[in-house]
């Protein structure tokens, strides 16, 4: 039996650490590490309730519109505020923007270069301008004195990579279209968020910017060619991936409990909804059986707890622990959240159209349905859900009333409990909040990768990513690649999870 352990792993957003143990060419053993502490929720205790998504949004600079949302959510919850409908369709067609600029960055800029060659670059000599100039800077890197050139192209992990030109060629061309694509998908979400990232307009009560038929043509024009970029680039991209690493349709199977809170408001409901899939069974969604443990965690805390209970005290050198996340569990089951869940959560709840795209996609891409669940069905289903929403939010800029309110008159209250619940494009969000005297008496976050890369419960058993690597094959000349693979396939967002 043999170690390995990737420290930190990379192109991922925080600090993250994976230590294994394999046998006989598999992962047999696995444990996920969150490396650092942040305390976010204590900077929140003794604040204005109108501060909390202004603060929150700081835990994160990829995803900071779901933690804006959330925090929306949580205090309007405890304060009895209702959001008018413009204020909630402005609020989607901010979400939606930082969804669609995360799945691309997720894809390209995050876990491309794990199925890509890079090398074919220094050998191109076609006619492509971006690939050509592309070359020029790898090889000026190449020439200079830099102890890490061409980065983050190179070096790279030894690994199977294809030895498809085509393929690699045009994945690195895409990388680089993808980040101007990204800029458009940030410039939609400042049009009616005021900045991005850290928006100004989401507050309490709704959207402060209101209906501008200037900013929603605008807002159109951008979403268009993301659209076509999704439709035309990304989407094939994933299903000639699945074409290149066939045998990875049967890797990262995770664990059997898919969780989804629900996202995106319409008419007092959500379009992607709510509910869980424990070993397939869907049963509609009880945050009263969400707990957070600390068994495993750096953390002193009075067992496991629902998170308007949660504590936050912090236990460094605390016997048997070994990561910086605390463990949420629902019903005591480690669950998998995140585009896969969220899928899978709407077809079960009897989405048609959801589950007509799917049917598509699994036919486009010779994927099962089982294979879904997997290192390819993660990428797979964010690409999907990508295009979904693409096409949803056309239909949010219809639904805009020039002239109708888009926030509701704020009231404060001296006290009030809130729960905000919501979906970041990494998975289940959820923000408490209890108020005292006006003033946050108690906060807590529970984030999709606190979920997913949750350390070990209180009976010993493991989180999703550390499920999901478990029979992962391990070539010992790759350092650990293989893995990475899987883990990346989460869209780890670790400086969220220890907040």
């Amino acid at each position: 039996m043999s170690t390995i352990k990737i420290d930190p792993l990379t192109r991922i957003e925080g600090h993250l650490r994976i230590d294994t143990r394999v046998e006989d060419g598999r992962v047999v053993e696995a444990w996920s590490r969150g490396e650092m502490f942040r305390g976010f929720e204590a900077l929140l205790v003794g604040r204005d309730p109108l501060d909390a998504p202004v603060i929150t949004q700081r835990i994160c600079g990829v995803c900071p519109v779901s933690h804006a949302v959330a925090s929306c959510k949580a205090v309007e919850a405890a304060l009895g505020l209702v959001t008018p409908a413009n204020g909630d369709y402005l609020r989607n067609l901010v979400l939606g923007a930082n969804y669609l600029q995360s799945h691309i960055l997720h894809f390209y800029q995050l876990s491309a270069l794990d199925f890509v060659n890079v090398e074919d670059l220094l050998g191109y000599s076609g006619s492509d301008p971006v690939l050509r100039e592309l070359k020029a800077w790898a090889g000026s890197e190449v020439a200079s004195n830099r102890v890490l050139p061409v980065a983050p192209f190179l070096p790279k992990l030894p690994g199977d990579y294809p030895s498809n030109t085509q393929w690699n060629l045009g994945a690195l061309a895409h990388y680089v279209e993808a980040l101007e694509i990204r800029q458009e998908a940030h410039r939609m979400a400042a049009l009616f968020g005021g900045k991005m990232p850290h928006t100004a307009t989401l507050i309490p009560g709704g959207v402060t910017c209101g209906v501008d038929v200037e900013a929603v043509e605008n807002f159109r024009m951008r979403l268009r060619r993301v659209k076509r970029f999704i439709e035309n680039v990304y989407l094939p991209d994933v299903i000639a991936a699945a074409g290149l690493f066939p045998a990875y349709a049967g890797i990262g199977r995770g664990v059997p409990n898919y969780l989804s809170y629900g996202v995106f408001d319409e008419s007092g409901s959500t379009w992607l909804p709510a509910g869980i899939l424990i070993e397939g069974r869907f049963e509609p969604l009880d945050t009263a059986r969400i707990s957070e443990t600390t068994a495993t965690s750096y953390y002193d805390q009075s067992g496991s707890l629902h998170p308007t209970r949660g504590e936050i005290r912090p236990h460094p050198e605390k016997a048997g622990a070994y990561s910086w996340l605390k463990g949420p569990r629902y019903n005591g089951l480690a669950c998998e959240v995140g585009p896969l869940a969220r899928i899978l959560v709407a077809v079960a709840a009897g989405s048609k159209p959801i589950g007509g795209a799917v049917d598509d996609l699994l036919k486009e891409s010779g994927l099962t349905a089982d294979a879904l669940q997997s290192t390819l069905g993660r990428h797979a289903c964010r690409a999907l859900e990508a295009l979904l929403v693409a096409q949803r939010m056309e239909e949010w800029l219809n639904l805009l009333q020039p002239g109708a309110p888009s926030v509701a008159v704020y009231a404060s209250r001296e006290q009030g409990k809130g729960e905000g619940l919501t979906e970041a494009p990494r998975g289940a969000l959820g923000h408490w909040i209890s108020i005292d005297g006006g003033r946050i008496e108690r906060y807590q976050c529970i984030v999709p990768s606190t979920w997913n890369f949750s350390p070990r419960g209180e009976q010993g058993e493991p989180g999703p990513v550390e499920v999901a690597l478990l029979d992962t094959p391990v070539n010992p000349a790759y350092n650990g690649l293989e893995m990475a693979r899987v883990v990346r396939s989460f869209d780890p967002c670790i400086a969220c999870a220890v907040h």
